[in-house]
């Protein structure tokens, strides 16, 4: 005999027998659970329906709420929360990215995301360069009758790698290989099929130490690496027109950075200071034996960044009685019409040592072409997290 409970029908009779009783009660806490768990919308629609509906969404946010939902994922961040965040973060020290952190990996936020091969010196091509004092003592190749025009093409290629990882070397070091190549075209002197009069190759290898100290605490400068390695550079030929010198070198680059505030231009100065030493070759196989007396032993290298120009100058002397020394000044601003990845570029050099094979002939020369910004008004304002 089946139990009933004491639930009436509209005629007055118990129906309802337990098991039915116990069915009836199990789908209500299921309907009951589900609906704490699911949203209703989710309960109605398919999730094919609700997949095409966030993706229909406009607003970017509401999308990637609507995604959310769909996920089970956690409640969005309120408003009031969202807009306590931005206070916060807009309220937070601010750091822009200068150039020197850019080209040596300074900033801890941006060696994250540095690409494989950075730049190293500058690459440009200047499509005519006039030298009113061109070298005649030296021949194209091996032609006797062969002169160089006065009117040449000249450029430069260059870029260099960080091959080891940063737990290898400690928080401060970096190790570098670099390669530059410059080039000097007689792309005009058809009578003798256009040669390339002398081409430079300047493999090296060095440890970088990054920094960020007040430069004899004057608040002048600040010092920011200090580069030492080797340098080997030769043109690749054979003799007589062969040149070539190995030296070790000690660079320290120093930066001094105009305006600090978020949101404006950054104009900054930066200065290079190089010395290095010849190391010692055979006699009967150096083929350069006195390039010391014209190229001296070191250098130095401004940069100024104002605006979207750069300014840029090279110095370079004996410090002899017998002077002699070298001086390059250049010119530089993005074309829009590039998107300001290249620049309209113009370059003075005079004296000695423009290429090996002129080592000890002054040259008086200025050429104008292109040069691959490596700088831009745009990528000044990177926001990010300074330290060496």
């Amino acid at each position: 005999m089946r139990k009933e409970f004491a639930v009436k029908n509209t005629d007055g009779r118990f129906g309802y027998t337990e098991r039915q009783f116990r069915i009836l009660l199990c789908v209500t806490l299921l309907v009951f659970h589900a609906s704490l768990i699911f949203p209703k919308n989710i309960l109605a629609e398919s999730i094919t329906e609700r997949i095409e509906k966030c993706a229909s969404e406009q607003d970017k946010d509401k999308r990637l709420e609507c995604y959310d939902k769909l996920s089970k994922r956690a409640e969005p961040v309120s408003v009031d929360v969202q807009t306590e965040r931005v206070s916060e973060e807009k309220s937070a020290p601010v750091h822009q990215v200068s150039m020197m952190e850019k080209l040596w990996d300074l900033d801890k936020e941006s060696r994250k995301s540095v690409p494989i091969i950075t730049w190293h010196n500058p690459n440009y091509f200047l499509f005519g360069a006039y030298n009113n004092t061109p070298n005649r003592n030296t021949m194209l190749d091996t032609d006797p009758e062969a002169q160089a025009q006065k009117t040449e093409a000249v450029f430069q290629l260059s870029g260099k790698i960080r091959p080891l990882p940063d737990y290898l070397l400690g928080k401060k070091f970096d190790f570098w290989l670099g390669y530059t190549q410059l080039s000097f075209w007689q792309v005009y002197n058809s009578a003798f099929s256009a040669p390339f009069r002398d081409t430079n190759y300047a493999p090296e290898g060095f440890f970088t130490y990054r920094t960020n100290c007040n430069f004899l605490n004057l608040d002048l400068m600040n010092l920011r690496i200090v580069n030492a390695g080797f340098v080997h550079q030769s043109n690749g030929r054979s003799r007589p027109l062969s040149r070539s010198w190995n030296r070790l070198f000690t660079e320290f680059g120093f930066e001094k950075v105009f305006d600090k505030e978020p949101g404006v231009d950054r104009n900054e100065f930066d200065l290079f200071v190089k010395i290095w030493y010849r190391l010692p070759e055979n006699r009967l196989d150096d083929d350069n034996p006195d390039i010391e007396k014209y190229m001296g032993d070191g250098e130095l290298r401004g940069i100024y960044y104002w605006k979207n120009y750069r300014f840029g100058a090279m110095l370079r002397n004996n410090l002899r009685t017998d002077n002699k020394g070298a001086l390059q000044l250049d010119w530089s601003v993005p074309l829009s019409m590039c998107n300001n990845k290249v620049s309209f570029y113009i370059q003075y050099f005079n004296g000695y040592g423009e290429s090996l094979l002129d080592y000890n002939s002054s040259s008086n020369r200025i050429g104008a072409g292109i040069m691959v910004t490596d700088w831009s008004k745009e990528e000044k304002g990177v926001k990010s997290t300074l330290g060496p």
